[in-house]
């Protein structure tokens, strides 16, 4: 009877500390950052100050040919492993260039912050959805070009 008991109360635990985790995650999807006003000017053909999914489409396709013709070195149209460490390492070097306001070579948290509210980098990359190779899931509408590795562990 005492195993039943044990058993009961750590279940009751368990399921406390699940729900109690489940509340704590936020509601909904996350809040959506602003469009910075250079990418609005550029592609936000009608005006209304936000971009239709074709604006979009026009956003991406002009990112990847940017890419590519500033690291697709042998020019075969995708970009290879090396050219994308290329890509990342120069994307990396820009970041704190602009946002390493100490100049200690690192982004602390205030820095990193300051980046993602200017649209700098997120979780996507450049500008928070950007910054993903062409191609792949992230590239021209989600379906065209080769299929892009994922992103090396933070720190390498």
């Amino acid at each position: 009877m005492k195993s039943k008991t044990t058993l009961f109360v750590l279940a009751s635990l368990m399921g406390a500390g699940v729900l109690a985790k489940a509340e704590e995650a936020p509601k909904g999807p996350p809040p959506k950052r602003p469009i910075p006003a250079e990418v609005l000017k550029e592609f936000d053909k009608d005006g209304d100050g936000k971009l239709s999914e074709d604006e979009r489409a026009a956003m991406r396709e002009a990112r990847e040919k940017k890419m590519l013709e500033k690291f697709d070195t042998d020019k075969d149209g995708k970009l290879s492993e090396e050219e994308r460490a290329a890509m990342r390492s120069a994307r990396e070097k820009e970041i704190l260039e602009k946002f390493d306001t100490d100049k200690d070579g690192k982004l602390s948290e205030e820095e990193r912050k300051a980046a993602r509210e200017a649209g700098g980098f997120g979780p996507g990359g450049p500008g928070g959805r950007g910054g993903k190779p062409p191609g792949g899931k992230g590239g021209k509408g989600g379906k065209g070009g080769p299929e892009a590795p994922p992103a090396p562990p933070a720190g390498n």
